[in-house]
């Protein structure tokens, strides 16, 4: 059971190369449900976790597919035009 929980909350480290900007409690919360119902056999590994979502993201809940989704980059503002002496 101990290693049933911190595998699931070392899901959440397991995440942060997503959404990187929801906190550690937000994603377990966000993925414990699917994690459980997809992917049982894959706990307590924390690597064959995220791989089994990875690959079964289309049956994910939203909630946890937010997790998986790569957080936007600001665009850059384009380079100042050179002034003309």
């Amino acid at each position: 059971m101990i290693r049933y929980c911190i595998a699931l909350a070392g899901l959440s480290l397991a995440l942060t190369h997503g959404a990187s900007a929801a906190t550690r409690e937000e994603q377990t919360k966000a993925c414990r449900g699917d994690a459980l119902r997809l992917c049982a056999l894959a706990i307590p590994n924390e690597a064959k976790i995220t791989a089994c979502m990875q690959k079964k993201i289309d049956k994910l809940s939203p909630q946890c597919r937010a997790m998986f989704a790569p957080v936007p980059q600001a665009k850059k503002a384009p380079a100042p035009k050179p002034k003309q002496a």
